[in-house]
């Protein structure tokens, strides 16, 4: 594994690293934004304080919508406030939001393509104690076929924080998905964001780790292990699902020959899917889908979670080295 020193990572980067959850860079650029832009409103459904919306409404509760346990009605009041011509973003649970309300995210935001711009929080089994029914492994699924929308999945705070700068720009509906628990902010203010453009943040010829969200942090841990035993691992950092950067995965396709797809969601209709699919139209190569496994999660720590589903870096590390036949 070769650090890509473009990327302008957080130094020492596997050092003792400040931590924040990534809800903490999607609550301060909104209260930000509102500085800025006068014509952008926030609604939300009873969960304003763990959601870090509330940061908006201290400063401009004129303009923020508290609508109670209500999430179809969210969405719909939402839909409602940005057919005026506002920026409105929407912010709850995502095991509520979209998993409650799917068909009015459908129908009166993507298929009217007004400018929506949906946060879930608490993604993922980190959400931990709290236990299957709140964490939320099926959201990307839900929203990657629909038409119009745009899909986040933020690596730490950081860049949480540009992610929510870079929808507000952009005329229509959009998902910003982030976790609960803090993690370790190893992007910088000088990384490179772009929607739709995967950061690869290590180069590598044996292997490819194209990781979202948490994971990817878990994935660098994971390629620095296994560079000590001569595995060299790329680690991409797709933050970016929908529209996914089909150009990076052709070229890795091409360099390697193996990708290994990781993400706190079920493989079924997440990262792995939209890579697979890149792959059967561009250029067939092998991929492990590494993830949630048609099931659901448990009560837990965080981190003990994601070491009992093989979602931390020695989990990814036993995943690769299995594909290499090098166990």
């Amino acid at each position: 594994m070769k650090i890509n020193k473009n990327m302008n990572l957080a130094e020492p980067l596997f050092g003792d690293l400040e931590k924040a959850p990534s809800r903490d860079g999607f609550g301060n650029a909104l209260a930000e934004l509102g500085e800025k832009d006068p014509d952008l409103w926030v609604v939300t459904a009873d969960v304003s304080e763990s959601t870090r919306t509330h940061l908006f409404q201290k400063k401009f509760p004129e303009r923020f919508v508290q609508v109670g346990v209500a999430e179809q009605n969210m969405a719909g009041v939402a839909a409602g406030i940005a057919s005026c011509g506002k920026t409105v973003f929407c912010s709850a649970y995502c095991v509520f939001s979209p998993g409650r309300n799917w068909d009015q995210i459908r129908v009166s935001v993507c298929y009217n393509d007004v400018p929506v711009k949906f946060h879930g929080s608490h993604s993922g089994l980190t959400v931990g104690p709290d236990g299957a029914s709140h964490q939320a492994l099926e959201d990307i699924s839900l929203l990657r076929s629909l038409p119009n929308m745009i899909i986040l999945s933020p690596a730490d705070s950081e860049e949480a924080r540009k992610v929510t700068n870079a929808v507000a720009g952009i005329p229509t509906p959009a998902y910003i998905r982030t976790s609960r628990e803090k993690m370790p902010i190893f992007t910088t203010e000088k990384t490179p964001f772009e929607i739709g453009k995967a950061n690869v943040l290590a180069d590598g010829d044996d292997v490819a780790i194209f990781a979202t969200g948490t994971q990817v942090y878990q994935s660098l841990l994971a390629a620095e292990e296994l560079k000590k035993e001569r595995i060299s691992a790329a680690v991409v950092n797709v933050h970016t699902i929908k529209p996914i950067d089909e150009e990076v995965i052709v070229k890795y396709a091409k360099k390697t020959g193996l990708l290994v797809s990781v993400e706190e969601h079920q493989i079924s209709g997440g990262l792995g899917s939209a890579v697979s699919e890149v792959l059967t139209s561009k250029h067939p190569a092998r991929l492990i889908r590494h993830g949630m496994h048609d099931q659901f999660g448990e009560s837990g720590s965080a981190l003990g979670l994601l070491k009992k589903y093989n979602l931390d870096k020695d989990g990814i590390k036993s995943v690769i080295k299995d594909a290499l036949g090098k166990r």
